[in-house]
């Protein structure tokens, strides 16, 4: 394929990555990973060492945003990334000695996952001062987050099953290179009791480190190409921008409908190809 002609493919896709990963807190590497693989025909490890730059730049984009609006809990992220970025590195490691059509069918896997998080019901309108965990108490976890009306304050739970879904989250990341923003929203959604707009958030702000853990390991086996993540960078970072707005002003529900959709059939291929 001609360079330029690939290098626009890479862009296009990437704003697409980078806009769907800061609204859904899942990271780019959904998109990347097929769009290099099924579409492209790329070996898988440097779809991979590819979309770990992806969700690198998909969380510096997204997450300066989200800080800067108050709706973040730096806190939190800078507590779970402990256990993702051990898992990250555990994950990439591993990833060095799995087959090929093992790490796709663990990725379909993660994907038909990834899409059934995203039409479950979300931890919008629930008791967020119900008794706290004192751990997270003693910690300072718990925060606010802003409304239409104003200020909402929420509490912490459950921090040690958070901390132990964060560390296979990271495992994930490390195998895949998608940044498992569906488990960490998982763990602060569902097991921690945190509003779904910080968990969106707060993935987005950690997936950039877990990502950058795993991609230590990938770049020193030569598994990231210059040539792939240059103009994949900025595509994300464009797109990452753009998601950023989106979330804070219109109901995306349809949009992550869709979104779903999408990444099941991604998620057949990946199994077709897994298999074959």
């Amino acid at each position: 394929m001609d360079i330029q002609l690939l290098t626009l493919i890479l862009f296009a896709g990437a704003i697409l990555a980078g806009l769907l990963g800061s609204i859904t807190g899942l990271g780019g590497g959904v998109i990347i990973i097929p769009l290099l693989t099924l579409g492209l025909g790329f070996d898988m490890r440097f779809a991979i060492g590819a979309a770990l730059v992806t969700s690198i730049a998909t969380s510096s984009g997204a997450a300066t945003a989200y800080i800067r609006e108050g709706i973040t809990n730096v806190r939190i992220g800078m507590f779970l990334e402990i256990a993702t970025t051990i898992g990250a590195v555990v994950g990439a490691l591993a990833a060095m000695y799995l087959p090929i059509n093992v790490i796709m069918l663990i990725y379909g896997v993660v994907l038909v996952f990834s899409a059934a998080m995203m039409v479950r019901k979300k931890n919008v309108d629930g008791d967020f001062m119900s008794p706290t965990d004192p751990l997270a108490k003693s910690m300072k976890l718990n925060g606010t987050f802003p409304v239409e009306n104003g200020i909402k304050n929420y509490n912490v739970h459950n921090v040690v099953g958070g901390f132990s879904l964060m560390g296979i989250a990271g495992v994930l990341s490390g195998i895949l290179g998608i940044g498992s923003g569906a488990l960490k929203v998982l763990a602060m959604d569902t097991v921690m009791k945190i509003p779904f707009k910080v968990s969106t958030t707060t993935s987005n702000f950690m997936v950039g480190v877990t990502a950058a853990a795993s991609a230590v390991i990938y770049l020193q086996r030569g598994y990231i190409d210059p040539v792939l993540a240059m103009p994949i960078v900025p595509g994300v970072l464009f797109g990452a921008f753009i998601g950023s707005k989106i979330l804070m002003k219109i109901n995306v529900k349809i949009l992550r409908i869709v979104f779903a959709i999408l990444i099941s059939l991604l998620a057949i291929q990946m199994f077709i190809r897994g298999m074959s």
